[in-house]
């Protein structure tokens, strides 16, 4: 793909992981887009580095993230991340291969946004008209919570195992006031201006206290709607009304969870988007997992790859203040959405038989036709 610029483009180092799987088919989907959307827009310049992470590096050479890979990333902009893992490689402890798991630890990115939003036309879980109006964002913590306990879980004599749960008052505060300010810029664009905490404060000391620093940080943001949720009420709510959410933001396992429920409603995990965000640093990846049941045949759906990839446009242009970015992020939501909604496109996990690259090439062309 063409990287050239002007002497007036703002240049980006974006680190690309394609990952295992489908995840290196929807990377090359979602490349040719941000190359079309660069020319469409102009303005700006992306320059992708790619480096190998994930199972099938590790089954090769022993590491899932390289040091040298990790070097790149901390000089880069931005990390554009395809689904990494096997379910045949493990590690000796038998848990997966996840580097996105470890650049979320890495980089401290404690905030993970995973947009819930029906498309008119697109696939939904729920025959009630009002699915159409769900448009929400979950928000995970992603840096502790119970998956603090990634590879430091004892077994004891082979009799019981445990894991620890910890939340911690410096990153709460950070991800409250991310998800109050999310509701703020939010209402500015006309939605509710609410945010709901799910949590499981009536039976967890550490929810207990996650709720507390709720209350704090809300008090700082008198003009957005502050509720609670407990976790099991909010599986239930996500499948009975979850058009009545704006911004829901949660402990790290309960968002895992929830937040695969959340794409279910809107055609499933092929249709997950998803950023974890932190103070400096930032990675883009689609939701899903690597399929490698169908990795190689064209089948895999790269719209979840396709809007990561707009979601890093607009945090750029967010973070950097360069409006070509955002103008370049909203481009291809909105041609990602006509050509669901127009019914140009219908994905093999949606009923269709449209593959990888016939999702990309009626991106490109919408974008080009724009």
């Amino acid at each position: 793909m063409s990287n050239a610029s002007t002497s007036n483009d703002r240049d980006f180092k974006i680190t690309v992981f394609p990952g295992d799987g489908i995840g290196l088919e929807v990377m090359d989907a979602a490349q040719a887009v941000l190359a079309a959307v660069q020319d469409k827009v102009g303005g700006f310049c992306l320059i992708h580095d790619l480096h190998d992470a994930g199972a099938g590096l590790y089954r090769d050479t022993g590491t899932a993230l390289s040091e040298e890979s990790i070097r790149a990333a901390e000089a880069s902009d931005a990390i554009l991340l395809g689904a990494c893992g096997l379910p045949d490689v493990r590690y000796p402890d038998g848990t997966e291969i996840a580097p996105q798991i470890d650049l979320r630890f890495h980089f401290n990115l404690y905030a993970g946004l995973r947009p819930c939003k029906a498309i008119p036309n697109g696939p939904k879980a729920l025959a009630d008209p009002r699915a159409d109006d769900i448009d929400f964002i979950l928000i995970r913590e992603s840096t502790e919570g119970l998956f603090a306990a990634r590879g430091k879980g004892v077994v004891i004599e082979d009799r019981e195992a445990r894991d620890t749960m910890v939340i911690t008052r410096d990153v709460s505060e950070r991800l409250f006031d991310f998800a109050f300010n999310l509701a703020t810029q939010r209402k500015a664009a006309g939605y509710p201006g609410k945010v709901t905490l799910i949590d499981k404060a009536n039976v967890f000391s550490s929810m207990a206290f996650f709720r507390k620093i709720f209350d704090e940080r809300a008090v700082n943001f008198p003009d957005i709607e502050a509720e609670y949720l407990y976790v099991d009420a909010a599986a239930l709510n996500l499948v009975r009304n979850p058009w009545i959410y704006d911004v829901m933001v949660t402990e790290n396992m309960f968002g895992d969870i929830l937040s695969d429920q959340a794409a279910a409603l809107v055609g499933g995990m092929g249709f997950a988007p998803s950023a974890d965000i932190g103070d400096n640093m930032a990675v883009f990846q689609p939701a899903h997992g690597t399929a490698p049941d169908i990795a190689g045949k064209g089948w895999a759906n790269p719209t979840a790859m396709i809007q990561s990839a707009a979601m890093m446009l607009d945090w750029l242009g967010s973070r950097h203040g360069v409006d070509a970015c955002t103008e370049a992020g909203r481009l291809i939501d909105n041609a990602m959405e006509k050509a669901i909604s127009g019914g140009l496109i219908r994905t093999y996990d949606a009923g269709g038989s449209d593959g990888t690259d016939k999702v990309a090439k009626t991106v490109i062309e919408l974008l080009r036709s724009s």
